[in-house]
């Protein structure tokens, strides 16, 4: 029976003609579980996996497999970007059994959802034994399956626990935070740790607000050279823009090719914002092709942005992607494909094997006519170049994309989850608002491709506010993810309430529109009556969703932010914009949850830290009271000089739903900025210098 073909998630329908009789995740599987006296089968896995497409094509798709499967469990398939709750309790209780996790990820359980035993990938022969194996266990030794059982809860449940110990988020904290970082920072590749390697986004945006804070070098450095080492590695898409989910190796060459909305927004808001503080050549132009990747590959016209692009293509892990010496010649002509091998390091070695799923992941290149495939990474400085040298790599660059663009293309998830929207629309009015007030630098070609690129993720950005705002948005609560322009039944976590709240409220920021902080504020009002949990923290589920074995809390920050940490921000950003400070206090004692670990565990808080600085700053609460803000100076300054975390509104006086504007009008007919910090306000000033010496 296909139980999935009317699924919104396009990692379900992938499922949907398996041999296995899938269930989505419903009372009723664990019902029909109970009365067959069987247990169930939860995997766990996401559209863009590669892994999940390898236990897919050589488990699920297996007649043999399936069978064992539909005799001796009830299977529940699950995407785990749509249920990311259930997806928090299992991976707690694979990592709690097996000391790591991942996707797929493949649990056994009772019929009331009771893990039992985990794992993630398991290739077909040991699939097939482990599944004799359990149902052996369950008719043979079911009390000590169900012992078992029990112990993994009491484990899990203690690992979500909340009540464990406050302490406020200071500046001690925080300055040990960055140097905790600064002493896991690898000095000869950038980022943090070895291979694999991550984009460390969240820790970036800390340190950068490290920096304007204590003027510490060291900060503004570590970002600096990791951006500069992902910007030229595979990682990053030298032809389309936009950032893989991480590098296989330690060195951000060859990168596991799937890419992530909420990878590609974080590190949109890096760039961004190390292009505000120093001008960097470098990462404007990173953030330009990062906004332009979101608004040409993702953004779904109408509705929101699509939540990935997959790692393979056809089958095979990054067909699209690698290049011999011979295609780039074969694309461009002798001359031209012999400076581009140079440019972007295309060997006849080659760095890179493409292969089929079922094959082991990255194997030695070669085979290709003799040259070996090689991903195309940056081996020469050329954003300082002379202009010929800029057109000219531009131009190759263009039309190798031309080329790439005829070859098979991976799939795309245009599943539209909330919170990665809200992440997507919050950096890129963070981009939108810069480049108004920096304005289009660079030769007449580069100002007419930033001037394009900015409209057009301007409208893509708008577009998805307004389509969570009518679509998520059902009877005052916010759904996780739509497809098609149809809300998917699963709830919104915590997380979604948080992100999509910042976004409200940096979209308020960049329009001067009431209605977004008066949205932002009732779905911050929501998550205060509905998540928060005694301790002061906040639980990542309401406290009318569906119960699971336990409730998550995960109060860390990993591939995303936390819940926790993106209410807390939504809770600062809004404080400073509305001017109630009850927001405030309850950012301050759910930050007061995550301290202890911000001091011991830097590189998992690093959005709690990046909300910290801007609570440790005050934040800052600017507006800018104009007749014409665009080209206005003191507008520029506000902006240019902002401190962390500062909200900056611009616009006419008494502006409705602007309570920034409210009663702030122009001195002598001339702009007029309004600086506050922490409710407690400045003279008004209508000079740049005397902003300047205010915000400094």
């Amino acid at each position: 029976m296909n139980r999935l073909a009317s699924a919104t998630s396009p990692y379900l329908l992938q499922h949907a003609d398996n041999p296995v009789d899938w269930w989505p995740w419903c009372d009723e599987a664990f019902a029909e579980a109970k009365r067959r006296d069987v247990p169930v089968i939860i995997s766990v896995g996401y559209s863009a996996c590669h892994w999940c497409h390898v236990m897919a094509h050589e488990s699920f798709e297996n007649a043999e497999v399936g069978a064992l499967m539909n005799e001796g469990f009830v299977s529940i398939k699950v995407d785990r970007e749509e249920r990311p709750d259930v997806d928090a309790v299992y991976m707690t209780a694979t990592q709690a059994m097996t000391g790591q996790g991942g996707w797929p990820m493949t649990v056994f359980a009772t019929g009331d959802g009771t893990p039992f035993f985990c794992g993630t990938y398991f290739p077909r022969p040991h699939f097939l034994r482990l599944l004799q194996s359990v149902s052996t266990a369950w008719r043979d030794q079911r009390e000590a399956v169900e012992k078992q059982g029990a112990a993994v809860v009491e484990a899990i449940g203690g690992a979500q626990a909340v009540g464990g110990p406050t302490a406020p988020l200071d500046a001690g904290l925080l300055d040990a935070a960055a140097a905790q970082l600064a002493r896991e920072y690898d000095q000869t590749n950038g980022g943090f740790g070895g291979a694999p390697k991550f984009p460390p986004h969240m820790n970036l945006l800390f340190l950068l607000r490290h920096h304007q804070r204590t003027g510490d070098p060291r900060s503004l450095e570590i970002v600096r050279h990791t951006c500069e080492a992902m910007a030229r590695g595979g990682i990053h898409d030298q032809l389309a823009g936009g950032f893989a989910r991480y590098s296989v190796d330690a060195h951000w060459t060859v990168p596991h090719f799937e890419k992530m909305l909420y990878d590609n927004a974080l590190l949109l808001r890096v760039y961004t914002q190390l292009w505000r503080l120093t001008g960097d050549r470098l990462a404007a132009r990173v953030a330009r092709d990062t906004a332009r990747f979101l608004a040409d590959e993702l953004h779904r016209p109408g509705e929101g942005f699509a939540s990935a692009l997959d790692a393979d293509t056809e089958g095979v892990e990054g067909l699209t992607y690698a290049w011999t010496p011979a295609q780039l010649v074969e694309a461009l002509g002798e001359e031209d494909g012999r400076w581009a091998a140079d440019l972007f390091g295309v060997t006849d070695e080659g760095n890179f094997d493409a292969h089929p799923s079922s094959g082991s992941q990255h194997g030695p290149a070669g085979g290709h006519g003799g040259q070996g495939m090689s991903v195309l990474r940056l081996a020469r400085d050329v954003d300082d170049a002379d202009p010929e040298i800029r057109a000219r790599w531009q131009d190759v660059a263009r039309r190798l994309l031309a080329a790439r663009d005829a070859r098979p293309q991976p799939a795309r998830d245009d599943k539209v989850v909330a919170a990665w929207n809200g992440l997507a629309i919050t950096a890129l009015a963070d981009f939108v608002r810069l480049v108004e007030v920096r304005g289009f630098t660079g030769d007449e070609a580069e100002a007419n491709l930033l001037e394009g690129i900015t409209i057009v993720a301007d409208g893509a950005m708008r577009d998805a506010a307004e389509h969570l705002a009518r679509v998520h948005l059902v009877d005052g609560r916010l759904r996780r993810a739509s497809r098609d322009g149809r809300v998917g039944e699963p709830a919104g976590v915590l997380e979604d309430y948080g992100c999509v709240a910042e976004a409200f409220c940096a979209l308020h920021e960049l329009t001067g529109e009431g209605r977004w902080l008066t949205l932002a504020g009732e779905l911050l009002d929501v998550a205060l009556a509905r998540f928060a949990a005694p301790d002061g923290g906040f639980y990542d589920t309401a406290d009318d969703a569906e119960r699971l074995v336990t409730r998550p809390a995960d109060p860390t920050d990993n591939a995303t932010p936390s819940g926790r940490s993106a209410i807390v921000a939504a809770l600062v950003a809004y404080a400073a914009l509305s001017g109630e400070t009850r927001y405030r206090e309850a950012a301050e004692a759910a930050l007061s949850t995550v301290a202890p670990i911000v001091g011991r565990h830097a590189r998992f808080t690093g959005y709690a830290a990046t909300t910290g600085e801007a609570l440790l700053s005050g934040p800052y609460e600017i507006a800018v009271v104009s007749a014409d803000p665009a080209g206005d100076p003191l507008v520029a300054a506000a902006h240019r000089h902002a401190p962390p975390g500062a909200v900056l509104v611009v616009g006419e006086p008494d502006r409705p739903g602007v309570p920034l504007l409210a009663d702030r009008p122009m001195r002598d007919g001339r702009s007029t900025a309004y600086v506050c910090r922490g409710f407690a306000c400045q003279r008004p000033v209508t000079t740049v210098d005397e902003l300047v010496a205010q915000l400094g």
